[in-house]
């Protein structure tokens, strides 16, 4: 309980918030399949984080949180999301 306490502390985000902001950003650009809110995740790769966005049939979206926190959609994303 304490390690969970400890990853949230250091997070400059609220990951709800972060997932919720990148269904809505899907949502609008068009995407068509919906995401499962239980297999979308923040992801953390070359120390940097992400938002991916899955469901049954795989990755559908990533969006890399910006130090602003802003999302940034991305065309290629690293091969460790997967």
């Amino acid at each position: 309980m304490a390690a969970a306490a400890k990853k949230k502390a250091e997070l400059k985000y609220e990951p709800d918030e972060m997932l919720r902001r990148a269904m809505a950003a899907w949502f609008r650009a068009g995407g068509s399949d919906q995401p499962g809110r239980d297999a979308s995740t923040i992801e953390k790769a070359g120390g940097k984080d992400y938002v991916v966005l899955r469901n049954v049939n795989g990755v559908l979206a990533v969006y890399r949180i910006r130090n602003d926190g802003m999302l940034k959609r991305l065309r290629r994303w690293p091969e460790e999301i997967e």
